[in-house]
């Protein structure tokens, strides 16, 4: 009789199975952009439902299945939530997230873990993976606007990927916040803290974007040919930033032009772009189209986040969980009622 057991791994769990490894997150992170872009992949687009309305909305519950197959052959699914009330408290995180992993033959579940630390990783190793693609060769300084968590991850996952890297401007409203990431990282890069996004982005060989804004506020005129763009948000580049881009690269065309608040909508209902302006990561990953062709392209990255990213992270942890002996084991019935 097979036994309906599973791994439960809370954060420390996760954390002791290397979760907080950037050189691995962006390993697995390129491997499924790879996979993703030979066939190997099937990663719908992300359901999602806001409390209480679209416009206006105070938390929002993201259903994100997924199937990573070749080697990996998993299925599973994140279970992302957001909430403005937790960001306004500061009690417990803003994002709190679930990842749920299956068996492809008999779908028992194998394993439950906490993701809001998968979420954080994989999210600024999509920009590193595309940034090791797409940015300048010879890139030393960073301009950052957002000192949140992903502000953090960002600097882990950029301090790998551009080996010139020497300054990162930081820019957040909060300065405290930038004062703090600035300190957390002044024995590994130079973090210069500063309340500008001007000061932060111009003349800046990556400019990358990790807020919660709904406006707009990075300047075209800010931007020096041949930068990288990196925004990870929505709307957070002017449509000036997005029609001056020599080439427009993103994780998953289909969810973001369908995101109504996004840069992109705008500019397509404008018929300023259309879907052959766009080149989507994996393609350029799994050598499909081209990265960066010359020193002065100016590119742009922007990310809708992919749940195969969270998929094929968090089956690495559970097979070092395993191995670790961390977790703690549930089963799911004693004896099965109604076969």
């Amino acid at each position: 009789m097979i036994k309906p057991e599973l791994l439960f791994l809370k954060q420390e769990d996760v954390i002791s199975a290397g979760i907080l490894d950037m050189k691995m997150v962006l390993e697995m992170v390129e491997k499924v952009f790879y996979m993703d872009g030979i066939g190997q992949v099937k990663n719908p687009v992300k359901t999602i439902v806001n409390i209480p309305n679209d416009d206006e909305w105070q938390s929002r519950f993201i259903s994100m299945p997924v199937y990573v197959g070749g080697n990996i052959n998993r299925p599973g699914v994140k279970w992302a939530a957001e909430s403005t009330a937790n960001m306004k408290t500061g009690d417990i995180p803003m994002g709190i997230d679930i990842v749920i992993l299956s068996d492809p033959t008999t779908v028992l579940p194998v394993a439950i873990m906490e993701g809001t630390l998968i979420t954080a990783m994989r999210t600024a190793a999509a920009a590193g993976v595309a940034a090791k693609y797409l940015a300048p060769n010879q890139a030393e300084v960073v301009g950052c606007v957002g000192a949140g968590v992903i502000g953090r991850t960002m600097i882990m996952a950029l301090m790998q990927v551009l080996p010139n890297l020497k300054q990162i401007r930081m820019c957040d409203l909060n300065l405290e916040k930038a004062e703090k990431l600035a300190a957390e990282f002044k024995e590994e890069i130079e973090v210069k803290p500063t309340k500008s996004v001007e000061q932060a982005v111009t003349g800046a060989d990556v400019i990358a974007t990790m807020t919660t804004s709904r406006k707009p506020f990075v300047k075209a005129e800010w931007v020096k040919p041949g930068a990288m763009v990196i925004q990870m948000s929505s709307f957070e580049v002017e449509a000036g930033v997005v029609k001056k881009a020599d080439k427009i690269v993103v994780d998953s065309w289909a969810q973001m032009k369908e995101n109504t608040h996004s840069v992109f909508y705008e500019l397509l209902q404008n018929g300023d772009i259309s879907d052959d302006d766009i080149t989507l990561l994996k393609e350029v990953v799994c050598g499909a189209k081209p990265g960066r062709e010359s020193a002065d392209e100016l590119t742009m990255f922007s990310s809708r986040g992919m749940g195969c990213l969270d998929i094929i992270v968090a089956d690495h942890l559970y097979k070092q969980a395993k191995q670790k002996g961390l977790g703690q084991k549930l089963v799911l019935w004693d004896e099965a009622k109604w076969v």
